[in-house]
């Protein structure tokens, strides 16, 4: 039965969020064994797979930027996890909140809102993801995959990035009254062709023209445009600010959307 409507008064509006945080972080210290496999080891395969194995067969050319296919694809496969990472985190999780562990439901009945919980969740997701791109990046350096510092950038733009992709999954999973079932066809038939045809392993350009528009429409590809951009270089201040706008403007349409469900379902 959803609690009465929280104040928000008691505590403050950051503080009430990072509680929720520490809430998060105390169940994660005692279990990230089992999150081993989607924090750092997933894209470390990918790097090990297509950088070091099919990537020792493409030769350097105009579609890598004359660089080996290794240094090509590491920094988007950095941001690739990140957003499967946040989407993972941003559905299922958050509809238990709501349907299962029923924990949102105890958290707004305390002086925490349900736009602080929101908060709250994003913020986790950003700490996971950062947690993540740090791993990768150190790893995928024993690999020699960096060229420069950049790479301390491609981070940020990773966790920027799986935040983008984060917002509106929880606007959805925050809208879902049933079992989830949406969840399987999203991760089927948007995130796995998002990261197959963003950019990642190929450049856009060898996709016919009339189907570019659903890479240029994704996070995803905004994201390994800026990530490339800053270890690689080649992109200009007015595109990258572009990329930047439009990331911005996916998080903050995401978060109005999922604040929206979060104080219909949470409050009475």
């Amino acid at each position: 039965m959803p609690a009465a409507p929280a104040t928000g008064q008691v505590v403050n509006s950051w503080r009430a969020a990072w509680l929720r945080v520490e809430g998060h972080w105390t169940w994660y210290r005692r279990y990230w064994t089992s999150n081993l496999y989607s924090t750092g080891l997933q894209p470390l395969f990918y790097l090990a797979a297509m950088g070091l194995g099919f990537g020792s067969q493409v030769q350097p050319g105009a579609a890598t930027g004359g660089l080996s296919y290794l240094h090509y694809v590491a920094p988007a496969l950095l941001v690739a996890g990140a957003v499967q990472q946040a989407v993972g985190e941003s559905s299922y999780p958050v509809l238990s909140g709501f349907k299962w562990q029923k924990d949102y439901i105890a958290v707004t009945a305390t002086p925490i809102t349900p736009g602080q919980l929101l908060g709250g969740q994003l913020i986790w997701v950003g700490l996971r993801g950062s947690l993540a791109g740090i791993v990768y990046a150190i790893v995928a350096a024993l690999f020699g995959a960096w060229l420069n510092a950049g790479v301390l950038a491609v981070v940020l733009v990773a966790v920027l990035t799986g935040i983008a992709c984060a917002a509106p999954v929880m606007a959805m999973a925050a809208s879902t009254f049933d079992e989830g079932t949406r969840f399987a066809s999203l991760f089927r038939f948007v995130v796995m062709p998002m990261i197959l045809f963003s950019g990642t392993f190929f450049p856009v350009e060898q996709i016919p023209a009339y189907l570019r528009w659903l890479a240029w429409i994704s996070p995803l590809w905004h994201g390994n445009e800026l990530a490339r951009g800053a270890t690689l270089g080649g992109l200009d201040l007015v595109p990258a600010l572009g990329h930047l706008v439009f990331l911005g403007a996916v998080v903050t349409a995401g978060l109005l959307v999922a604040r929206h469900w979060f104080y219909k379902r949470l409050v009475v």
